[in-house]
C-alpha cells in the first residue's frame, strides 16, 4: 500500500511553517514514536498501516481513501507529461510521421484490429497534435482531466494502429496515462490549482499512490520472474551486451564471459526481482534508488528506448514519503520559493478522501492545525477502492493470460507488450524467402522480403505474417498476378540456438487458418532439445580464425533448404553435426549423402539444396570465408603500411597518381575521380569514418551533451514544423507545390555536420556496391 511511514507523515497531516522549513520529518517521526503501542507497531513501521486496516471491507475502503499529501504525485505528473511530450516527437514518430503515413503509398500495416485504418496524413498530424497538447496539459496540470483524455485517446489509437512498434514501455506509458486520468494529480504544482483554490494543495486518496507504486512494482518483479528463464540464467539472452564500453570497468577485473553471465544477466535478474521490494521499505530505499538509477542510466546508453529510462527514473520518488518535495524544496533559498512547488501550508481537506476521527493532539498543535471533519465512505469511495483492487488484480493476471490469446503465441508468448519479458529473447535472421504462385497460371516468383512494408517484425509473429500475406495478395493483382498464393520460408535463431524455420514453408498463408484464441497450426516447434549444442558452438567458433565464419542450421524431416553461395564466398563447406542429409548441386544434378561428421565443399556462384532425410531433425553447419572481404582487408593492411612509410619518410619511391590521396587525403572533389584507385578510395573513407568514431567516443561530457541536445532539437523542430504545415493544410487547404516544397525543405534542415556524415555514408555504401 505505502512505504513504511508514520501515519501523520504518510497522510501529510502536519507540516512546518515556512520559517521552520529546515526541520525534517525525522523530527516529527521521533515525536510520533513516543508512544510505540499506539502509533509505531512493527506492521505500521514497515507497511504504513495496521493489520486492522485490512481486516474488513469498510476498513480497507478507509485505508485506500486515506488523505495523503499530493506533493510527490504532482511532481511525477509534471515529469511524466514532460517526458511524454518529448516521446511523441521521437519514439511515437511525430518527427517522421510523413514517411510513415504517406498518402496513396501501397503500405502493408499491422493494426491490432483489422478495421483500424490510419487517417489521411494531415489528419494523422492533427491526432499527434492533440496527443502533444494532452501531454503538455498533463505536465502543466491545465484542464487536467480533459488533457488526460486528449492524451490517452489519441495515444491508444496510435498504439493499436501499429503492432510493429509495440514494446513493454510503450504499453506502460498508456497504462500510466490511464491511471493519471482517474487520479487527482493536479492538486499540487498545477495551473488548475491557480485557477481553482479548492484544488490547490488538496489531499489525494492513498489509492492514487497505491496504483502507481504497484504498477512499477509489477514492472520490476514480473520482469525478474520472466528472467528466471533458463536462457537468461545461463547467459544466452543478451550475450552481446558485455562487449559494450559501459562494461569496461567490469572487464578490468573479470573476463568478458563472466561479465556477461554475472553482471549483465545475474545483475539484471537480481535487480528486477528485488527492486520493487527494496524501494518499498525505508531502510533499503536509498540503496534501491542508487542501483535502479544506475541501471536505467546504463539502459539509456545501451538501447534505443526513447524516454523509458527517464520515465522509470521519475517513478522512483513515488516510493518515498509523499511530502518529500516540500522538504526538498524547503532547503532552497527563500527568494526562490515563489517559483518553486509549494512548501507550506499543510494540504487542505478533499472530498476524494475519507477522514477518520482526529487523534488527540497537544493544545499548541491544535491551535495551529484545524483537523478536518470526520467523514464516512460514500459510494464513490467504495467504487474507487474496488476499482483499484480490480486493476491491480488484472495487471497481475495479464502477464500470464497467454493461454487465452493463443493465436499470438509463437516461440515466446504474446501479445508482445504486456508480458514484461524485457530483453529475455534475442533473435537473428539468416534467411528469409517469400514465394508467390499465380493461382490461375501457376507462375512462381519471389518477392523482396519487406516489400510494401516499413517494418521487419512480421518475420517473428504469426498474426502479423497473416496480415502481411493478406496485404500482399491484395497488392499483387496490380502486377498481373491473379489469386496469388504466398509462402514464407523464414529462418530464425533465438538466444544463440540453431537457425531453424519458424513457420511451415509449405503452407499458403493467405488461405491459412488463424484465430487469436487457438494455437497457430502452421507454427514450427522450437527445437529446444538441441539447446545443449550451444556449448559446442562456442568451442567451434573459438577454433576458427578471424576470417572464417560459421552458421549453424537445424531442419525438420521432409524439408529442404535451398541456398545460393555467392561468388565472394570462395571457400564454403557444409558439415553434418546430427542426423542425415542429402546435398543436391542443382546445376550438376548430383546428390551427395552425408552422415554426422562428414563434410563437403559447396561450389560458389551456384544453387544447392540440403534435404533432411533422417527420421529426426538434422543439424549441420556452413563454414565459409568471404574471400573478397579477406582480399580487401589484405589490401587495406598493405595500404596502411605504405601510408605509414610515406609519413615517416622510409618510402623513397614516388607514389603513382592513383595512390596520391594516401598523402594528400580525399576531399569531396576527389570522391568521383576515376583516376584514384577504388580500393584506395574505400580505404581512406573507412579510415576517416574510424577517426570520426574515435573522436565521438573520446568526446568530453560537454561535447556529448551538445551533440545529444542538437540531435533532439532538430528532431523536435521537424516534428513541430511539419505539424504546423499539416494544420495549415487542414485549415486553409494545400498551397502551391513550390511553396509546399520550400516549407518541407525548411523543416528538413539539419545541422551541417549531420548532413556531411550522411552524405559520406551514402557515398561509402555506393563504393562498396561497386566493389
Amino acid at each position: 500500500m505505502e512505504p513504511g511511514a508514520s501515519d501523520a507523515t504518510a497522510a501529510g497531516a502536519r507540516y512546518v511553517e515556512p520559517s521552520k522549513a529546515k526541520k525534517t520529518s525525522s523530527e516529527e517521526k521521533k515525536q510520533a514514536t513516543s508512544s510505540p503501542s499506539e502509533q509505531t507497531s512493527t506492521m505500521k513501521r514497515l507497511f504504513g498501516f495496521e493489520k486492522e486496516d485490512v481486516s474488513s471491507w469498510h476498513r480497507l475502503v478507509c485505508l485506500l481513501n486515506r488523505p495523503t499529501d499530493p506533493a510527490s504525485l504532482g511532481i511525477f505528473r509534471f515529469l511524466f507529461g514532460m517526458l511524454m511530450a518529448l516521446d511523441i516527437t521521437q519514439e511515437r514518430g511525430l518527427s517522421h510521421l510523413d514517411f510513415k503515413y504517406l498518402d496513396g503509398a501501397p503500405v502493408c500495416r499491422f493494426p491490432l484490429f483489422n478495421f483500424l485504418k490510419p487517417l489521411p496524413m494531415d489528419w494523422m498530424f492533427f491526432v499527434y497534435f492533440v496527443m502533444l497538447l494532452g501531454a503538455v496539459g498533463i505536465m502543466l496540470g491545465l484542464f487536467y482531466r480533459f488533457s488526460c483524455l486528449m492524451f490517452i485517446s489519441t495515444y491508444w489509437y496510435v498504439f493499436f494502429l501499429d503492432k510493429t512498434t509495440w514494446n513493454n514501455h510503450s504499453y506502460l506509458y498508456g497504462l500510466i496515462g490511464f491511471q493519471l486520468t482517474l487520479m487527482d494529480a493536479n492538486r499540487y504544482w498545477s495551473l488548475d490549482g491557480l485557477r481553482n483554490p479548492r484544488k490547490r494543495n488538496a489531499h489525494v486518496p492513498l489509492w492514487n499512490y497505491t496504483l502507481l507504486r504497484t504498477q512499477i512494482f509489477i514492472v520490476y518483479f514480473i520482469a525478474g520472474v520472466k528472467k528466471l528463464d533458463a536462457d537468461w540464467v545461463e547467459g544466452y539472452s543478451m550475450k552481446y551486451l558485455a562487449h559494450h564500453w559501459l562494461f569496461d570497468p567490469f572487464k578490468m577485473i573479470l573476463p568478458v564471459e563472466l561479465v556477461s553471465l554475472m553482471v549483465v544477466h545475474g545483475g539484471g535478474l537480481i535487480l528486477d526481482l528485488t527492486a520493487g521490494y527494496l524501494l518499498f521499505f525505508d531502510v533499503t530505499r536509498p540503496v534501491a534508488i542508487f542501483f535502479v538509477s544506475y541501471f536505467h542510466c546504463m539502459n539509456s546508453q545501451l538501447f534505443s528506448i526513447g524516454m523509458f529510462a527517464y520515465t522509470m527514473l521519475a517513478t522512483s520518488p513515488l516510493f518515498c514519503y509523499p511530502d518529500w518535495p516540500r522538504r526538498f524544496f524547503g532547503r532552497f533559498p527563500e527568494f526562490l520559493w515563489p517559483v518553486l512547488p509549494l512548501i507550506s501550508p499543510a494540504p487542505s481537506p478533499s472530498s476524494s478522501c475519507v477522514y477518520p476521527n482526529p487523534p488527540r493532539v497537544p493544545r499548541e498543535q491544535d491551535e495551529t492545525h484545524s483537523a478536518p471533519r470526520p467523514t464516512t465512505p460514500s459510494f464513490k469511495h467504495k467504487f474507487r477502492a474496488f476499482f483499484a483492487i480490480l486493476y491491480i488484480t488484472e495487471q497481475l493476471f495479464l502477464p500470464y493470460s497467454h493461454f487465452i490469446t493463443q493465436g499470438y503465441n509463437n516461440w515466446t508468448n504474446g501479445l508482445y507488450g504486456y508480458s514484461w519479458d524485457m530483453m529475455v529473447h534475442s533473435r537473428s535472421h539468416q534467411h528469409v524467402k517469400i514465394t508467390y504462385r499465380d493461382g490461375v497460371t501457376g507462375e512462381v516468383g519471389y518477392l523482396n522480403p519487406g516489400v510494401f512494408t516499413q517494418s521487419r517484425r512480421w518475420k517473428d509473429h504469426g498474426d502479423m505474417l497473416k496480415q502481411y500475406a493478406t496485404c500482399l495478395s491484395e497488392n499483387l493483382p496490380r502486377f498481373n498476378i491473379s489469386d496469388p498464393e504466398i509462402y514464407f520460408d523464414i529462418w530464425v535463431s533465438i538466444n544463440d540456438r540453431f537457425q531453424q524455420r519458424i513457420f511451415d514453408p509449405r503452407i499458403d498463408i493467405v488461405k491459412a487458418d488463424w484465430s487469436p484464441f487457438r494455437p497457430n497450426p502452421w507454427l514450427m516447434p522450437l527445437l529446444v532439445d538441441l539447446s545443449p549444442w550451444r556449448t559446442k558452438f562456442e568451442e567451434i567458433e573459438g577454433s576458427l580464425d578471424n576470417q572464417t565464419e560459421v552458421v549453424f542450421i537445424a531442419d525438420f524431416p521432409g524439408l529442404f533448404l535451398e541456398n545460393f553461395v555467392s561468388e565472394d564466398l570462395g571457400n564454403t563447406s557444409v558439415q553434418v553435426l546430427e542426423g542425415l542429409v542429402k546435398v543436391e548441386i542443382v546445376d550438376e544434378k548430383k546428390n551427395y549423402s552425408l552422415q554426422p561428421g562428414e563434410k563437403m565443399q559447396i561450389p560458389a556462384g551456384a544453387y544447392h539444396k540440403v534435404y533432411t532425410v533422417s527420421e529426426g531433425p538434422s543439424c549441420y553447419m556452413y563454414i565459409y570465408v568471404n574471400t573478397t572481404e579477406a582480399a580487401l582487408q589484405k589490401n587495406f593492411t598493405k595500404l596502411s603500411e605504405l601510408q605509414e612509410k610515406v609519413r615517416n619518410g622510409t618510402e623513397t619511391e614516388p607514389l603513382p597518381p592513383e595512390m596520391q590521396p594516401l598523402i594528400t587525403g580525399l576531399d569531396d572533389q576527389d570522391s568521383d575521380n576515376s583516376v584514384i584507385d577504388p580500393v584506395v578510395r574505400i580505404f581512406l573513407k573507412r579510415q576517416k569514418r574510424m577517426q570520426e568514431v574515435k573522436k565521438r567516443r573520446e568526446a568530453s561530457v560537454v561535447e556529448r551533451f551538445q551533440r545529444f541536445a542538437s540531435k533532439k532539437y532538430y528532431s523536435i523542430r521537424r516534428g513541430l514544423l511539419m505539424t504546423a504545415i499539416a494544420l495549415r493544410n487542414l485549415a486553409v487547404g494545400l498551397p502551391p507545390l513550390e511553396q509546399l516544397t520550400r516549407e518541407v525543405a525548411y523543416a528538413n534542415l539539419k545541422e551541417p555536420e549531420s548532413e556531411t556524415n550522411q552524405d559520406e555514408r551514402l557515398k561509402d555504401e555506393v563504393g562498396h556496391g561497386e566493389l
